[in-house]
């Protein structure tokens, strides 16, 4: 079953399993907002930075399974597999949108 996911969703979570930051502006608007781990990061340098410290640390995939529409946010349910403890794991991705590009992000286990 594919899932359709709005395209900078889509184009995030491709570069999300392929660990690259320069796909950040592709993304996401100029001053968006990442929570994540109990930090939020602010900004493209600051989100492309989150980036490459996640994916050094957990060295991670993600595949969605479930997206539903919520309150004007998409909740992406994805299968996080990654070296980490209980990989894999469910975790939910929440997406703001502003027109084409995202504008929050809140990653929550």
């Amino acid at each position: 079953m594919s899932l359709h996911l709005p395209k900078p969703i889509e184009h995030f979570m491709s570069s999300e399993n392929t660990h690259d930051p320069d796909a950040i502006g592709d993304c996401f608007a100029p001053n968006a907002i990442v929570r994540d781990e109990g930090r939020t990061r602010t900004g493209l340098k600051e989100i492309a930075a989150w980036r490459r410290e996640t994916a050094a640390k957990y060295h991670h995939t993600v595949r969605p399974v479930v997206v539903a529409k919520c309150a004007g946010k998409t909740v992406v349910t994805t299968e996080m597999t990654g070296d980490f403890p209980g990989s894999p794991v469910t975790v939910e991705f929440v997406f703001e949108l502003d027109n084409d590009k995202i504008a929050s992000l809140e990653i929550a286990p």
